[in-house]
Parts: structure tokens; sequence; C-alpha cells
């Protein structure tokens, strides 16, 4: 489980760091990619976020369980995890729609049109992401038992 819990923290903050370079250098262009750009930007904090923290709190739980405590604790982790990772990907299709619908708005229309697309494919991005990991997981618990 730790290893899975590694590879996915990983894995996420590659994708954030992606996200923030190239979305820098889509920052220099006109206003549809200003707003793909910014969007890759914000979600490519946030997920850098999420992959760091989840890290450090998971080594820190496993470094404050006393040995005969282990087993327990890591398969609560792995249930919270689980739940994690499906109720997210049940938000990336809620994120796809609200980029969709954000390319829509009739505002700014190269600006908005960016940020929907944006947000569009960060979206598709993490429900890939999220679903193929919840996957793995539901696999990893089968092969345990």
């Amino acid at each position: 489980m730790r290893k899975f819990q590694q590879n996915l923290s990983l894995r996420l903050l590659a994708w954030a760091i992606l996200s923030i370079v190239s979305g820098l250098f889509m920052l220099r262009r006109g206003k549809f990619w200003r707003g793909v750009g910014t969007q890759f930007i914000a979600w490519g904090a946030i997920d850098a976020m999420i992959a760091i923290g989840g890290q450090v709190a998971s080594e820190n739980r496993l470094k404050n369980t006393l040995p005969e405590d282990l087993p327990e604790r890591i398969e609560k982790d792995k249930q919270n995890m689980k739940v994690a990772l499906w109720v997210n990907t049940g938000l990336d299709v809620l994120y796809m729609v609200g980029g969709i619908r954000w390319m829509d708005s009739r505002r700014d229309e190269e600006n908005q049109r960016g940020n929907g697309i944006g947000v569009l494919i960060q979206g598709t991005f993490l429900f890939f992401f999220d679903l193929y990991h919840s996957i793995k997981l539901e696999e990893l618990e089968e092969s345990n038992d």
C-alpha cells in the first residue's frame, strides 16, 4: 500500500509540474492560450499540494503508528484512499461539465473558451488518473485476499 501511495503521489506531482511549466509558456500567447495557461498553472499548483501533502501525511501517519497497530493503519488508509479516489472520479466529471459550460460563456469569448478548455483538459486527465488508480487499488485488494 505504501508503494501504491508513493507512486500515485509521484505521478500526480509529475502531472502538476508539467501543467505548471506548460501553463507558463501559454501565458505568453493570445487571450485563448492565456486562459488555458491560467487553468494549467492553477490546477497544477493544487495538484502539487495534494501530491506532496498526501505523501507527507501518509508518511507521518505510518511513522506515528505503533508496530502492532500497523496492519490496521494500512487497512484504514487503503479504505480512505479507495473512497477518496472514487469520489474524486465523480467530481472529475463535474469539472469536465464545468469546463464545457465555461467554454460556452459569452463574455470575453477567447479568454473564456481558453479557461473552459483548460478546465476540461485538467478534469479529463484527473478523471482517467483517478479511475485508473481506483481500479488498481481494487485489484491490489483482491490480490491480497
